[in-house]
């Protein structure tokens, strides 16, 4: 199989129900963000981070390609019969443990602090930035566009990509500049 289609040469492509669309089209701009967000995962897992982190990242990224499945399916043709393209209640549940966890092995946050420290620490800021943007083009499709429990994982994702920072800057003994 040849990696170029040629299909999508005239600015469309195909979602996952053969609909063709502009290659600017809102949907497609959503899951670009979130393959987007999904890159800056693997930079940050490149840049050097312990094997718990490393881990998770892992875990992370594969949702995110079922997450941007999900967006690319608007009839949910896939969802019901592709059980790695589920996120639902429980994905978000294990983000909300992997922040509590983390964040039992953190000082407290008393201040803001400015993004950076190690780099997978300032990469994994960077992931969050991205993270917030893709959801705000979720968001931006429109509330019947998209299951609900899409927005709050990436909602909850940022989150936990901030405390990741915090904990490889931790762990790598680079202390936080407070704002």
């Amino acid at each position: 199989m040849k990696i170029y289609t040629k299909t999508g040469d005239s600015g469309e492509t195909s979602l996952f129900d053969n609909t063709r669309v502009s290659k600017a089209d809102a949907r497609v701009d959503a899951y670009g963000e979130v393959d987007e967000l999904n890159a800056c995962l693997g930079a940050a897992r490149a840049a050097g981070v312990d094997e718990e982190i490393a881990s998770l990242i892992e875990s992370l990224q594969k949702d995110l390609f079922a997450l941007g499945a999900r967006l690319a399916d608007p009839s949910a043709r896939i969802a019901p019969r592709v059980e790695k393209a589920s996120i639902g209640d429980a994905a978000v549940q294990r983000l909300e443990q992997a922040i509590d966890r983390l964040e039992a092995t953190l000082p407290p946050l008393r201040r803001f602090i400015l993004p950076g420290g190690s780099n997978a620490g300032a990469l994994l800021h960077l992931a969050r930035t991205v993270c917030r943007r893709a959801e705000r083009r979720v968001i931006g499709l429109g509330a019947d566009a998209v299951d609900p429990v899409l927005i709050i994982y990436l909602n909850r994702l940022s989150d936990l990509l901030f405390v990741m920072a915090r904990a490889v800057n931790h762990r790598s003994g680079i202390p936080e500049t407070e704002w």
